[in-house]
């Protein structure tokens, strides 16, 4: 089978698959966050339950830009998604991910909701946090396999031996699963829209959507959480089946991870998550490129 062949089967999974697993991922939060909490929980299948009702619902709109934002959104994320898992360069996939959350923005600033408008404040702030992080572990990625394409990472790229990513970018690997709590938007970075009813804000950026606009956005988010979790996949690649089994396992474990962190911290200032952000970017992700660059000999 060739790589071009294994890209084409990504992306039709991606496309197809994706709204389901990344469904049934938030259903598996719900029940787990709920038996945490001493209470049984919701089914797992709720999220599509209420999806389905958010579509049958008579659709209200602020205005008549919010549902062309939405639409955007959901659509960049779609083809994010589909670069990643079709092999495509790794810079345009983050790039198209930050237009994607652009439009989202965008569509919760045209609203005149104060609710919306500072959950669409902390969204650009959530951005200027994580977005240094997310591109180091491209440049990462790239300087231990001496490619951005998906497709020549997946094969081991230019590592000898069998290796992993992983064995030269451990501080990459840590300052991205930090930086995955505020993409994933859980405690204690939860700043800009919780799926949990501890928010302040109401829902922040979701505030003013309803109905199908809000099934839209939740679908997006659904394709989004398995696309960053394909991200912890690449870590592990060396073109081999069995370190491709390891690396669907341990991306299983961070989400699981991620659900224990949510409901083990309560939520944070937005200074400190800037802050802290930051601060794991310069001291795990960039040490890690700087070791990385003196020793590159040795790999």
């Amino acid at each position: 089978m060739t790589v071009s062949l294994y890209a084409v089967i990504g992306l039709a999974a991606y496309l197809i698959a994706g709204p389901f697993v990344g469904g049934w991922f938030a259903g598996v939060d719900r029940r787990i966050t709920a038996r945490m909490q001493g209470r049984f929980g919701p089914p797992i299948l709720q999220p599509f339950y209420d999806v389905r009702k958010l579509i049958e619902k008579e659709p209200v709109t602020v205005n008549g830009g919010q549902d062309f934002y939405v639409m955007c959104f959901l659509i960049f994320i779609i083809i994010t998604g589909g670069l990643f898992f079709f092999g495509q360069n790794l810079l345009l996939v983050i790039f198209t991910l930050t237009t994607a959350n652009l439009f989202l923005v965008i569509g919760a600033y045209s609203s005149n909701s104060p609710y919306s408008q500072i959950g669409a404040e902390r969204e650009l702030l959530q951005m200027m946090a994580y977005e240094p992080m997310v591109l180091l572990t491209a440049v990462g990625l790239y300087m231990t396999t001496g490619s951005f394409n998906i497709s020549d990472i997946m094969l081991g790229g230019a590592l000898a031996g069998g290796a992993i990513p992983l064995k030269y970018l451990i501080g990459i690997f840590a300052g991205y699963l930090f930086i995955l709590t505020i993409k994933f938007r859980k405690s204690p970075f939860d700043l800009s829209l919780s799926h949990h009813a501890h928010q302040e804000l109401v829902k922040g950026v979701t505030t003013e959507f309803s109905g199908r606009t809000l099934a839209l956005i939740e679908i997006a988010h659904w394709y989004e959480n398995v696309f960053l979790l394909g991200f912890i996949f690449l870590f592990f690649q060396n073109g081999t089946w069995y370190m491709a089994l390891v690396g669907v396992v341990v991306a299983l474990a961070c989400y699981f991870l991620e659900i224990f962190i949510d409901n083990a911290f309560a939520r944070m200032k937005w200074q400190f998550t800037l802050k802290a952000s930051w601060l794991v970017t310069i001291t795990f992700g960039a040490a890690n490129l700087i070791l990385l660059y003196y020793f590159k000999g040795l790999m």
